[in-house]
Order: C-alpha cells, then sequence, then structure tokens
C-alpha cells in the first residue's frame, strides 16, 4: 500500500505498522499511539488527514447498510468516522491492535488478528491471546484475557444454535458462545493463531503437547472443592452438644460403680443368711451332721456370688453398646453433613463460575 505524502507529514517521526485501503484513494493507518485516516480529495472535499489516539475509554462500531460508523469517546470529547461496510472489518481489528496495545492488554508487537461481533459479545484474538468484551460498546476496561501460554486444552462443541470455543485454562474450561453461520471461521481464526503460538499442525497435536495430567487435575480439583472455602468449625453448630457429651461421658463410670456395690451388698447378704441358716440347721439337728452339706453350702455362697458378678457385667456390656451404637450414628451423621458441604461447595463454583462467563 502506497502512503500518501500527507500521512508521511502527519506521521511525526512514527512508523507505520498496519494499513486498510478503503477504496478511491481513502486509507486508514496504524501507528504506534494513533490511527490516521487520510481522505483523498474529491467534488466536496479537500486532501486531509484526521488523527484518533489510542489512549480511548470506549469505541463503539454503528452498521449501517453501506458506511459503518466508528465512535470514539476520549476524557476530552467525542470523535467518530465512516468507512464502507465492506472494510469495517479490517479497520476494526486495526483500532483494536492499537487500543490494546495502549491498555497495556497486548505487548508493543502484538497485533489482532481476528475480531468477531455477537450482539453484546465482541471476541478479539490476537497473536497470543483471546480477549472477550461484554457490552453494548465494542470496548471499554471491562473485559478478560486468556493468553495462549495459559491453556491446557482447546475445543469446539458444536449446537443447534451455537457452537463453544472451549478455552481450557489451567483445566478450567472457559466459554464462547458463538452463531453456528460464523463458527466455522472462529474456529478457522482461533486454530490458526493458537496453533502458531506452539507452532503444531493440529488440534489432537496441540492438545496432547499442552494439556495437563489427570491426576494431578483431579487433586486440584478436589482440593479446590474441598478445601479452606468452608470451614465446618466456623459457624456452624457441632452436632454434639457439651452435656450430651459428659452424658455419654458418665454413663461407663457411675454404672460400674453401681455394679460393683450391688455385687457387694449381694455377697453380704449370703454370707449372712449362709450362716444363719447353718446355726439353724445345726440347733435343730443337734450334732448330726448330714454327708456333703459343707460342699453344698460353699458352692451355694459361690454360686450367688458369680451370679451376682455376671449380672453386672451384662449390665456394663450393653451401656458399652448402646455407646458404640450411638456415636456410629453421629459418625454417619458428621459424614453426611460434610457431603452435603462438599455438594454445596461445588455448586457455589459452578454458579460463580457460569457468572463470570456471562451465562
Amino acid at each position: 500500500m502506497e502512503i500518501p505524502d500527507l500521512v508521511r507529514d502527519a506521521l511525526g517521526g512514527e512508523d507505520v505498522e498496519l494499513g486498510v485501503n478503503l477504496g478511491d484513494e481513502d486509507v486508514v493507518c496504524l501507528t504506534p499511539t494513533r490511527t490516521l485516516l487520510y481522505r483523498a480529495e474529491g467534488l466536496l472535499s479537500d486532501e486531509k488527514v484526521q488523527e484518533f489516539p489510542h489512549d480511548v475509554e470506549w469505541l463503539d462500531v454503528k452498521e449501517g447498510r453501506r458506511k459503518t460508523k466508528f465512535v470514539l469517546e476520549y476524557v476530552e470529547g467525542t470523535r467518530s468516522f465512516g468507512v464502507p461496510s465492506n472494510r469495517d472489518g479490517a479497520v476494526l481489528e486495526l483500532l483494536l491492535t492499537g487500543i490494546l496495545r495502549a491498555d497495556g492488554v497486548t505487548d508493543p508487537d502484538e497485533s489482532v488478528v481476528g475480531a468477531f461481533r455477537f450482539s453484546e459479545l465482541v471476541m478479539i484474538v490476537t497473536e497470543q491471546r483471546v480477549v472477550r468484551h461484554i457490552g453494548s460498546a465494542v470496548w471499554t476496561e471491562d473485559f478478560e484475557e486468556y493468553p495462549f501460554a495459559d491453556l491446557t486444552g482447546l475445543g469446539f462443541e458444536e449446537g443447534n444454535v451455537a457452537t463453544e470455543v472451549v478455552l481450557e485454562v489451567d483445566g478450567r474450561p472457559k466459554r464462547i458462545k458463538t452463531p453456528n453461520d460464523q463458527a466455522r471461521k472462529v474456529q478457522q481464526v482461533v486454530e490458526d493463531a493458537v496453533f502458531d503460538f506452539y507452532g503444531v499442525g493440529s488440534l489432537e497435536e496441540l492438545n496432547a503437547s499442552i494439556g495437563i495430567d489427570d491426576d494431578a487435575d483431579e487433586t486440584e480439583r478436589d482440593d479446590s472443592d474441598g478445601g479452606s472455602d468452608i470451614d465446618i468449625g466456623g459457624g456452624i453448630d457441632p452436632l454434639v452438644s457439651d452435656d450430651e457429651e459428659r452424658a455419654s461421658a458418665s454413663i461407663d463410670g457411675p454404672t460400674a460403680t453401681d455394679s460393683s456395690e450391688t455385687s457387694a451388698q449381694v455377697e453380704s447378704r449370703s454370707q449372712a443368711e449362709t450362716g444363719t441358716d447353718a446355726s439353724s440347721a445345726s440347733e435343730s439337728a443337734g450334732a448330726r451332721e448330714w454327708p456333703g452339706e459343707e460342699s453344698q453350702s460353699n458352692g451355694g455362697q459361690s454360686d450367688v456370688s458369680s451370679t451376682a458378678t455376671s449380672q453386672g457385667d451384662v449390665a456394663s456390656q450393653q451401656d458399652l453398646d448402646a455407646v458404640e451404637a450411638q456415636l456410629a450414628e453421629l459418625t454417619t451423621a458428621v459424614n453426611r453433613h460434610n457431603e452435603l458441604l462438599e455438594k454445596q461447595q461445588r455448586t457455589i463454583n459452578k454458579l460463580i463460575e457460569e457468572l463470570r462467563e456471562g451465562r
């Protein structure tokens, strides 16, 4: 493209980096700090050059049947210019290249290779990243960027109405919906830019070279889902109160004491009753002794003691079984509570992600 003399005079020492021919000798030129619009001499106007600095507050585009109008708002005011509709795509890429560089979004030598407008969504593809802007204007300070260097996967999911560009960043998908009538062009531009950045020739080769390890990714997601976002100890009442803990802890102590006391009392009473029976028997029978009487008396005393002791052991075992059953129920309740918390956290993370993506 030949640079008009009037444009050369307006450069002020800068170089023309990019240019778009508008037809009828009119051209748009990009310099490091400005976009220059050259209008050739016509029947109703003289030859002139208009300057549009890149430090804009916002950029808007108004499309018409034959012409497209670019509106640039600055702190000191608003400027605008129009171009033929069949040249507006190339001019938009040129303008965004200068604006993104001025805002520090892209590197000084990084250029825009594709810019797509879908209602209030603008998708900008540069040589090193994808930039997404949502809003009525084409460009403001509210944007998201996905550098190619951070990609861990790239895919395209086709639907009935729209195709989603899926950019995985650190294993997490970032989705951008594009209409199916433009999806093929968008996919081609994105693939070409990413393939050139990584030096690959196909989508399979790209994903094989930049994909993260599945096990490491799963561990990272588990940590993020069940990590420190929700602290069980913060603001959640414990399932077991202090009173219940004291009641549970006191089950064994008093019961064991009561059991030992009952056994001693039974043994004492049995000894007294045995002694009384033996005295009565000796008094009534005189000096007569029955064979085996002594062994029967001792055997009765032993049976009573062992029976009382076994009853105490049975009572203590029942209490222990009751405590174990209660602990098992509490453990099950705590586990179920933790599962619900983890499920809620995953739902919250997904909602936040979808809100950030504008769905």
